[in-house]
């Protein structure tokens, strides 16, 4: 396909057109110094024809160009071929620049367009514009992303397409064909898929920077560190925003951890008030110190100090805490 002459192809398929009927085949597919395809309305204006002219016009030219069209079958044939290869369908921009290159992508969509077995499927919901030589390679693409997208809910994290790929009798490339076309499923730079709303796999503004920097450090930081960590992080901004998503815990001074990680949001009283109102029976002062400090990066000091506080918390003539009734 690299060594095919698409420029002695086009000529050929055009030779036989009227001046009109060419202008309109070379407008509608961006060919020769159009370099964008054109819609019917913008034609007709040039034209001062309506839009439905411009169409039956393009319709007698194609039936003109499919008829010598037939003496390219070999190219069809490795188009079909190619298709196969990658399970029946593959992403328009994708397909176009792995035929076309950078230079021929509009004269291989124009190619596609003339033959019946090549059709093109326009964006939708699920998917990206893309091109099959099977309407059931469509249905299988969308049934086998459904499963993925379950199998991902279940997992809770991005996986490799290997992974993905032992959950399923698929052939890689036809799987990874039908990831590419796929709206609901992405890749992120580290070749992990996950569901395209996930903050891992297409991370929105300072946030979702953040979270992904606690993710891959797997630590509570500093805001100062979380923002050394992002592009383009700067560090009251990261405060900020963390402090505003429950995502994020303060943990000590600046430091902050997931909620995800076990972590619960409030002051260190709140932390006691929580442990304590998770134990069955009352606390002594060790056993309260451990699970504190499990949650807050604080001194033993201020969790006594806050401990001591008569108003909320009642120490028993054994030593031990339960937080005072209301």
């Amino acid at each position: 396909m690299e060594k095919t002459n698409y420029q002695k192809i086009r000529s050929h398929l055009l030779s036989g057109l009227t001046e009109r009927q060419k202008e309109v085949i070379l407008r509608r597919f961006g060919l020769e110094s159009f370099k964008r395809r054109e819609t019917l309305e913008s034609i007709g204006k040039d034209f001062d024809v309506c839009r439905e002219r411009v169409r039956q016009i393009q319709q007698a030219s194609l039936q003109k160009i499919k008829l010598r069209a037939k003496n390219y079958s070999k190219i069809f044939e490795s188009f079909t071929k190619y298709l196969k290869s990658f399970g029946g369908l593959r992403r328009e921009d994708v397909l176009l620049e792995a035929l076309g290159g950078e230079k021929w992508q509009n004269d291989i969509y124009f190619l596609l367009a003339l033959k019946e077995s090549f059709q093109r499927l326009n964006e939708s919901d699920d998917f990206y514009p893309l091109w099959t030589i099977n309407q059931d390679s469509c249905v299988l693409a969308k049934k086998t992303i459904n499963s993925l997208c379950a199998k991902l809910k279940e997992e809770k994290k991005p996986l490799l397409l290997k992974d993905l790929n032992s959950f399923l009798p698929l052939k890689r490339k036809t799987l990874f064909s039908y990831l590419e076309v796929s709206k609901k499923i992405n890749k992120n730079q580290e070749d992990l898929y996950g569901l395209s709303d996930w903050p891992e796999i297409n991370p929105r503004g300072v946030k979702d920077r953040a979270y992904l920097a606690f993710k891959k450090t797997g630590k509570p930081l500093h805001f100062i560190e979380v923002a050394n960590l992002i592009e383009g992080g700067h560090p009251q901004t990261v405060h900020n925003e963390l402090i505003k998503d429950s995502r994020f815990v303060l943990v000590g001074r600046g430091m902050y951890a997931l909620s995800e990680w076990g972590y619960y949001p409030g002051h260190v009283k709140d932390i006691i008030s929580k442990v304590l109102q998770e134990s069955e029976y009352p606390l002594a002062k060790e056993e309260i110190l451990s699970k504190v400090l499990k949650q807050r990066l604080v001194k033993q000091n201020t969790v006594i100090l806050n401990l001591s506080n008569k108003k909320y918390f009642i120490r028993d003539s054994e030593g031990r805490y339960r937080i005072r009734e209301i």
